[in-house]
């Protein structure tokens, strides 16, 4: 039931594994001891994994394989490098499992508790996925260490609804689920948030869906909508959606705003203004009539940028946003794509992405035209430019 490449033997550390299966008629494979693998091995599960002992500093690539629903269970939580999942009926997992490379979602989704947020797939470091789609993401809890920005691969199962977090610093631990659910009376969870109750009367609040998230940092999120998110019952065009939030404090809907969007009203995301996630209990889409104030605090203009390291042109320059700190500055390619967020941009950016596009992401921005966002968050004003990348 384990496979692995050539020379396992000389590549496991410390192997304790019982294959219980033989013994008990049960489907699994136990670790009691220090496992490990190296570079060049390949390991597949194709029945449980209950892991009672460290697996953890791995390298090579670990799959999970099977028509049937796996799980991965146990007393301690394995950390893998690269993760392959190709499971039709799912990857339970009762633990958290981290993953400090790559996942790759092929076939089935990782399932974890709705109800807590216990379980969960870790992404660690720069660890980032591939191929989560609707068809396969993470229906549960997805978390992240040591990141400022991360894309959660999160839906209900049926579609992929992912959330960003940009935060200001790296999140210790930050974690998010989404819930295709009526957060009057939601199925997953005890709590309700009852959608009379909010800040305003003439906010609008989605009773469709919502997402939990979890990040002591402060932050500005990015949401999705798509055509069952159902926008046009809560505003009559696009620009009035708004981002809101459940203030644990005042135990009502409060508006957290909208510094950018892209889409129109079937298919679009949108970024909220800056807050602390851990004082809310849950996000959602909302409609409000609030708009941004025209932007009257900053000159800006287009820019041109030459990144070639000759000191001219090698950053793009706001002068001025040193006087401004909470502010918000996103950059857009052709086709609308995030490729830069900087919540309090301080004049850093140098023609490299630092959005998750799996493989671009650190790396230099082709030439071309691409277009920017900047919210001053304190002052609700936005301002819209052109900037041109040569090399």
């Amino acid at each position: 039931m384990l496979r692995a490449g050539k020379n396992i033997k000389s590549l496991l550390l410390g192997l304790a594994l019982t294959f219980t299966s033989f013994m008990l008629g049960q489907d699994a494979l136990h670790n009691f001891g220090n496992l490990q693998f190296h570079s060049d091995v390949s390991v597949g599960f194709h029945i449980d994994l209950i892991n009672d002992g460290p697996l953890e500093n791995n390298l090579g690539l670990v799959g999970f394989y099977s028509p049937l629903r796996l799980s991965v269970s146990g007393a301690s939580s394995p950390i893998f490098n690269d993760i392959e999942i190709v499971t039709d009926s799912g990857l339970l997992l009762n633990t958290w499992v981290g993953v400090t490379n790559n996942v790759n979602f092929i076939v089935g989704d990782v399932l974890t508790a709705k109800d807590t947020s216990a379980s969960y797939l870790n992404f660690m470091g720069s660890a980032f996925d591939t191929g989560a789609g609707d068809s396969a993401h993470v229906d549960g809890y997805a978390g992240a260490t040591n990141k400022e920005i991360v894309t959660f691969p999160i839906g209900d199962g049926q579609r992929l609804r992912y959330l960003t977090l940009t935060s200001i610093a790296p999140n210790n631990l930050a974690r998010c689920a989404y819930f295709f659910e009526n957060p009057n009376n939601p199925t997953s969870i005890v709590q309700q948030f009852n959608t009379d109750d909010k800040e305003f009367d003439d906010l609008q609040i989605s009773e469709l869906e919502f997402w939990k998230l979890e990040s002591s940092q402060r932050s500005v999120v990015t949401l999705t909508w798509d055509i069952n998110s159902d926008t046009a019952q809560l505003v009559e065009t696009m620009d009035n959606l708004t981002v809101v939030g459940w203030s644990k404090t005042e135990n009502r809907w409060e508006q957290l705003g909208n510094s950018a969007m892209s889409g129109n009203m079937q298919i679009g995301s949108i970024t909220s203004e800056a807050f602390v996630p851990n004082d809310y209990e849950i996000l959602t889409l909302g409609g409000t009539d609030d708009l941004l104030e025209p932007f009257s605090v900053l000159e800006l203009d287009n820019y041109f940028l030459t990144p070639n390291g000759d000191g001219i042109n090698d950053f793009l320059v706001i002068d001025g946003i040193e006087n401004l700190p909470n502010n918000l500055l996103n950059i857009y390619n052709r086709y609308g794509v995030l490729v830069y967020s900087k919540l309090n941009y301080a004049n850093e950016f140098g023609g490299v992405s630092n959005r998750n596009l799996v493989i671009s992401r650190d790396t230099g921005l082709s030439s071309g035209i691409y277009f920017y966002t900047l919210t001053v968050v304190d002052l609700r004003q936005k301002f819209q430019g052109y900037l041109y990348i040569s090399e």
